[in-house]
């Protein structure tokens, strides 16, 4: 069976590109977030088996995001993509509960990182 996945970005093109990438391959894109507290509600509302999620977006970030989804479901299944890959950045989303941090533009990975996730 396909994993599902939501993937939240504010930038409609990057969310476009992250979802291109992702279909290519055993995924289904179930839904998509432009911000931080949409991505908690469609979480929720939608379970997918994984989430996208960058940091810098409108109305919550994706480190308080993560936060929220982990609180909800400890046993989420969070990847941060993100161009701000500071060591601060990495260490507080795998230290809040994220499987791994993916640098953006830099998707050779992402199809690794989500089929690490069972």
């Amino acid at each position: 069976m396909m994993k599902t996945v939501l993937i939240a970005d504010d930038s409609k093109f990057m969310r476009r590109w992250l979802k291109q990438i992702i279909e290519k391959h055993p995924y289904q894109v179930i839904g998509e977030a432009s911000n931080g507290l949409e991505a908690v509600m469609q979480f929720q509302k939608l379970r997918p088996d994984i989430i996208l999620l960058d940091i810098i977006m409108p109305r919550a970030n994706g480190l308080d995001a993560l936060k929220k989804i982990i609180e909800l479901n400890p046993n989420a299944n969070v990847i941060i993509v993100s161009s701000l890959a500071t060591k601060s950045n990495v260490m507080s989303a795998l230290h809040l509960g994220a499987k791994d941090f993916i640098i953006k533009p830099f998707f050779n990975d992402l199809i690794k990182a989500l089929d690490k996730i069972e």
